[in-house]
């Protein structure tokens, strides 16, 4: 499954798989088979940082 390219709706599916299944983002890119990087860089273009205490972006 592609993730969503929408930032806003990536937000949302990513929070809900780190609360549902996933310990880490880390554990969540690989899963997706996407870079971290990428996804870190779209979380921050809308003002979200990964917050690894909480295991989602805030």
């Amino acid at each position: 499954m592609a993730l969503p390219t929408d930032p806003f709706i990536l937000l949302s599916y990513l929070n809900t798989q780190l609360r549902d299944g996933c310990p880490s983002l880390e554990e969540l890119c690989r899963r997706e088979d996407v870079q971290l990087q990428a996804v870190v860089e779209a979380m921050g273009s809308i003002g979200y940082e990964y917050d690894p205490e909480l295991n989602k972006f805030v």
